[in-house]
């Protein structure tokens, strides 16, 4: 029975997905990933072993699929966007890979942003640049690695690392071009841009642009015996995992907001028109004539998955152990958290945050009466508290009136209520437990033309839905709790410069 195989390559883990073409999951497997932290600011990951990792997780997908390799008939990946993976003109990996958490290259767009090059590449690009974005990394590599600067030989994102890995092809699509080098007019790559952030001189090492459903090359016979597929396999573009995700989860139309609670705090709506304004990114959509306009930062539910590493590693070997799910076993402990009245409140700005590189988490409103139920109620508030601020930022120039939702978090029912109440609006989940994944195998199915385009999801997704509306007094409870989060963002804004020097003092002590 034809099949077909998304990949879906996040910030710790990788995985691949096979699905039945009705959108059926028919097996799952997932590697993490190593993540790399040799500086403060510094998140890094081995290309090598991403690709190994990605390679083991294809094999053992196919292996539980129980159906032969040659049903998958096309392979399409999504991954992480932003960030850098470079190749040397021999397309060798050169160096490791800086992910979209990396912020070495703060002081440059700290920079940037105080002079007139702000409003030109906002003009000319559609976006501010930001921390994690292809130009600032470059710009940092230029400045502090010219030997490495001088090497670059091809500019890819993450996804397109594991289409060159398939195929020995090197490409990008057209969502992946734009995160910084794109004329928001024409779509298409401007000279100029890289100009306005001084690299001008490496243009010619800028992927060829392809649609993202369109076929750009197939499984090499190496890659087969790697991993199992079949020699020849189609693979397609692909596209970055913001727009994937809300692509799986139903979500990407006009009149929709999807929000992405993944490492990322992802929060995208469509549009005919490009529209610019410094609070969200103007980027290519899937169709030409489209756009992704994405309000996002680095403050989602990465911050979760820190506490309860750091805080709950005890709890992590039980439940593994017992077969359980950490989330499962935690529910509880939440579930009770949200249902007392609590001070305690969290901004989850461990990677990164709206009010710019130097925010900083914190904790604010704890009593020694506290537990670790009502830090966790503050860490999960805190993310959807970032997630409004984007919201509401996008509502400013876009009109929608309902939120899809996907994202971990998504599978507990009392943490979709809460985001809820706390958006004010509607919010929808389907199940779909691998959305990004899911997103991705529509562009492959379309490139072979078992779907029209990549919008046309076989599934009946009305029937697979649930959606959850806001609580007035809840509602009005959150208003209060968020106005304050607010303010304190507001009030430590001029001290978080001086708390990141504390760690800095340190480092040359």
């Amino acid at each position: 029975m034809p099949s077909l195989l998304g990949i879906d390559s996040g910030l710790t883990v990788t995985k691949a997905v096979i699905f039945d073409i009705d959108g059926t999951p028919i097996a799952v497997a997932r590697r993490r990933v190593t993540q790399f932290m040799p500086k403060v600011r510094h998140v890094e990951r081995d290309m090598d072993e991403l690709w190994i990792r990605t390679a083991d997780a294809i094999a053992e997908a196919i292996r539980l699929s129980n159906r032969p390799a040659s049903d998958i008939q096309a392979i399409a990946a999504t991954a992480h966007g932003d960030g850098i993976y470079l190749l040397d003109k021999a397309r060798k990996p050169l160096g490791r890979a800086m992910l979209s958490l990396d912020s070495r290259a703060g002081s440059i767009v700290e920079q940037w942003l105080k002079s007139p090059l702000a409003d030109d590449t906002l003009t000319l690009t559609g976006q501010l640049p930001h921390v994690s974005a292809p130009s600032a990394l470059l710009a940092w590599i230029k400045a502090n690695e010219p030997e490495r600067f001088a090497q670059i030989g091809h500019i890819l994102s993450c996804k397109d690392w594991l289409r060159f890995c398939l195929t020995g092809v090197v490409g990008t699509d057209r969502t992946e071009a734009s995160t910084s080098f794109t004329n928001v007019s024409t779509q298409d790559y401007s000279p100029d841009a890289l100009k306005l952030f001084g690299v001008g001189e490496i243009i010619d090492a800028l992927p060829p642009v392809s649609r993202s459903d369109e076929i750009v090359g197939y499984v090499t016979d190496s890659v087969a015996k790697r991993t199992g597929l079949s020699k020849g396999t189609a693979v397609v573009a692909g596209l970055h995992d913001v727009t994937a995700s809300s692509l799986g989860a139903g979500g990407y139309a006009d009149g929709i907001v999807a929000v992405i609670a993944g490492t990322y705090s992802i929060n995208e709506t469509l549009s005919s028109e490009p529209r610019v304004d410094r609070r969200w990114f103007c980027r290519n959509a899937i169709a030409s004539g489209q756009w992704n306009n994405m309000s996002i930062s680095p403050a989602s539910s990465a911050n979760y998955e820190w506490f309860l590493d750091k805080l709950c590693a005890s709890e992590i070997a039980s439940a593994e152990a017992a077969g359980r799910s950490i989330h499962a076993l935690l529910a509880p402990e939440i579930e009770a958290a949200f249902n007392r009245p609590s001070s305690a409140l969290f901004h989850p700005y461990l990677f990164g945050s709206p009010y710019g590189a130097e925010a900083t988490a914190s904790f604010f409103g704890l009593g020694g009466w506290h537990d670790r139920g009502d830090m966790l109620r503050a860490v999960l508030e805190g993310i959807a508290f970032n997630h409004k601020i984007h919201i509401d930022a996008l509502s400013d120039g876009f009109s929608f009136d309902k939120v899809r939702l996907a994202g971990g978090v998504s599978r507990n029912p009392i943490v979709v209520q809460m985001f809820a109440d706390v958006f004010g609006m509607p919010v929808t989940v389907t199940e779909t437990d691998e959305a990004a994944a899911w997103g991705a195998a529509l562009c492959a199915g379309a490139g072979l033309g078992v779907y029209a385009d990549p919008e046309s999801d076989p599934r009946d997704v009305g029937k697979i839905a649930r959606t959850y509306y806001p609580e007035p007094a809840r509602s009005a409870d959150y208003r209060i709790r968020y106005d304050l989060f607010c303010d304190i963002a507001e009030a430590m804004t001029p001290l978080w410069p001086r708390i990141g020097n504390l760690a800095v003092q340190h480092s040359q002590d």
